[in-house]
């Protein structure tokens, strides 16, 4: 399985402002927006872990999904959420020939930890031999920073000034989150109820 980002989140869309705010930099002495580079790319790093641990988008964007075989004939999970919409499926031969699906063989089941593709058929449609499905899924809590959960948007902040206060560390670590953001988000990881689950 592969999943592929495939629009971007603009710089417009983070909310530098208000991490300035966090890390309650001076202002007023013409060079406001002198850290801007860096804090973009702490908040988008920061962003990017918190997707990561929790498979949550937190600023709404589209993404194309592959995968060799289905694990039940009538439904998939899918591997973010939240899901608004499934924009497309197709069915790749091995010779990389597509089929687009018709989009009234299948249908998206929304739910806040586990977002399912179902068929109105039988079963979803069959993955050839060395071929592949292809979804475009158009996935996050919104296309605004405003939108976000308050808790995610504290997790980010935190764990961006996190990365602002040790950018010159350069000694190996453990990996692991400070305690405060992963409290924040324990609540949005994906629950896992058997094996295999959620896969």
């Amino acid at each position: 399985m592969m999943l592929i980002e495939e629009t971007s989140v603009p710089d417009a869309a983070l909310p530098v402002e208000a991490f300035k705010a966090h890390l309650r930099l001076g202002s007023g002495f013409g060079t406001a927006s002198l850290q801007d580079e860096v804090l973009v790319s702490f908040l988008r790093a920061a962003m990017a872990a918190i997707e990561a641990r929790t498979g949550k988008m937190l600023i709404r964007r589209a993404f194309q999904w592959s995968l060799s075989r289905w694990r039940d004939p009538e439904c998939h999970t899918l591997p973010v959420a939240p899901v608004h919409s499934i924009t497309r499926l197709a069915i790749v031969d091995r010779d990389g020939t597509e089929t687009v699906v018709d989009p009234q063989r299948f249908w998206l089941e929304r739910d806040a930890q586990r977002p399912v593709l179902r068929t109105t058929t039988a079963v979803l449609p069959n993955i050839p031999t060395a071929g592949s499905a292809v979804l475009v899924i158009d996935a996050g809590f919104g296309a605004t920073w405003d939108k976000v959960p308050a808790d995610l948007q504290q997790a980010v902040f935190l764990l961006a000034a996190h990365y602002y206060e040790f950018r010159d560390e350069t000694r190996l670590s453990e990996g692991c989150m400070p305690f405060g953001v992963s409290s924040l988000i324990e609540r949005y990881k994906m629950i896992r109820l058997g094996f295999g689950a959620g896969q």
